[in-house]
């Protein structure tokens, strides 16, 4: 019985208009992130979750939402190929908050990856690589959800310069919320270090920004944050905030 009332208040929810999530957004611009959250959760609740990439940005937002609802929903693409230091914050976080985390994976393993398409298909067809990796996993994890919350923020990158804290995400057809859009870096590492948050020690050698092991690399002093991802390709988007 429990399930089908959520189905009902969920089925009851209205759609948001484009200019009504402008006016959200514009109206939680100066609002603080827990407060954009709250909402979120509250709002959209069980059919909302955390897509957690376990940076630095998005650990901000995993011990925020620990505080808010602790129930909620969260979930990482397990692309296979991941850092060891990656792998190793995942369970520090599951320990540290309590979570059930969802794996996400793709469908087709390294090997077959390999197999179908040839080595290093990340050298060849980064975007391809991308979409398999990480995209269509994303894509059926947000299936069934009617909202879902990043860590992205406008600094990052030139792709992100006009994220909105809460907006409609064409691509995968639901809200996206984006409570950390317009915090800086120093606001990130000062939540961090406030609140004793658990994050990835490459962050500390020269990592900004964490993603697979055959496609980041350290960035130079004066680069954007994610200049270390598929470097040398002009590819700085895996496709899933685009």
């Amino acid at each position: 019985m429990a399930g089908q009332g959520q189905e009902a208040a969920s089925a009851l929810t209205p759609r948001f208009t484009a200019e009504e999530l402008r006016r959200l957004s514009a109206a939680f611009e100066q609002r603080p992130a827990q407060e954009v959250l709250r909402w979120a959760l509250e709002r959209f609740q069980p059919d909302i979750a955390l897509a957690c990439s376990f940076g630095a940005e998005d650990m901000a937002v995993l011990d925020m939402i620990s505080r808010i609802e602790p129930a909620t929903k969260v979930f990482y693409l397990d692309t296979e190929v991941l850092f060891p230091e990656t792998y190793e914050l995942i369970e520090r976080a599951a320990r540290r908050y309590s979570l059930q985390l969802l794996r996400a994976a793709p469908a087709v393993s390294m090997a077959d990856q390999a197999r179908l398409y040839g080595d290093e298909l990340w050298k060849l067809r980064p975007d391809l690589c991308c979409n398999i990796r990480k995209v269509q996993p994303l894509t059926t994890m947000l299936g069934p959800l009617r909202a879902w919350i990043t860590g992205i923020r406008r600094e990052q990158a030139p792709t992100r310069a006009n994220g909105g804290v809460v907006e409609w995400d064409r691509k995968f057809g639901l809200v996206k919320v984006n409570p950390l859009a317009r915090w800086t870096s120093a606001d990130v590492w000062r939540y961090i270090a406030e609140n004793d948050v658990p994050y990835n020690p490459l962050h500390d050698s020269g990592y900004p920004s964490i993603g697979c092991t055959h496609c980041t690399q350290p960035v130079k002093p004066g680069e954007h944050p994610r200049a270390g991802r598929w470097s040398g390709s002009g590819k700085i988007e895996c496709g899933l905030h685009l």
